[in-house]
């Protein structure tokens, strides 16, 4: 109940017995995480991105549970490093970054309004992992039914060029109508 207020730290009045130190609202916390973006795909912010999995007060240090796209993510670093300073510009002073693998990344987080900002930027966004056919073991990419529409112009006749795109949890597709080729971010 009091992590959601914006209390003053002792420093500034010394005279109040208890007084706990300052604490930003949650509001504001989630807020400063939702402007942090996805160094990737800098139209969408980790929290859109569903990266953020859990934050908490435990006495004066804020705790961030993070979970990345996959393991190896090579953004990662930098993720963690605009979280700090962000939070930092906020002037939350203690932060820990949790890295929590389990459960996996799903694109199935992604928020609605991440979708629309990624087909805005040109990529096409993941099909839900629910609609998906489920074969184990092999990539849903594989499967030559799967219609991937253009980002740019809206088609459905579109080609798959390479399992890898701009980046690993991408893939490079062409539209066979505007002739533009485009990323697809892979369903997992």
């Amino acid at each position: 109940m009091y992590r959601d207020l914006i209390l003053p730290t002792a420093a500034a009045a010394p005279n109040v017995p208890g007084l706990a130190p300052l604490r930003r609202a949650m509001a504001a916390v989630w807020e400063a995480l939702g402007s942090v973006p996805d160094p990737e795909v800098p139209a969408v912010s980790v929290v859109e991105l569903g990266l953020i999995r859990q934050v908490e007060w435990r006495e004066e240090e804020l705790i961030v549970h993070l979970t990345t796209t996959y393991s190896g993510c090579p953004a990662a670093d930098m993720i963690r490093t605009l979280i700090h300073e962000q939070l930092a510009a906020l002037g939350v002073a203690h932060v820990t970054l949790v890295t929590q693998l389990a459960p996996a990344w799903s694109t199935d987080w992604i928020a609605p309004e991440a979708r629309s900002k990624l087909r805005a930027y040109g990529i096409a966004p993941p099909h839900l992992t629910a609609e998906r056919i489920d074969v184990a073991g092999i990539s849903p990419l594989r499967h030559g039914t799967l219609r991937v529409p253009c980002p740019l112009c809206g088609s459905s006749r579109t080609s798959l060029l390479s399992q890898f795109g701009s980046t690993a949890c991408k893939a490079q597709y062409r539209c066979d109508a505007c002739l533009e080729p485009f990323d697809y971010f892979k369903p997992h």
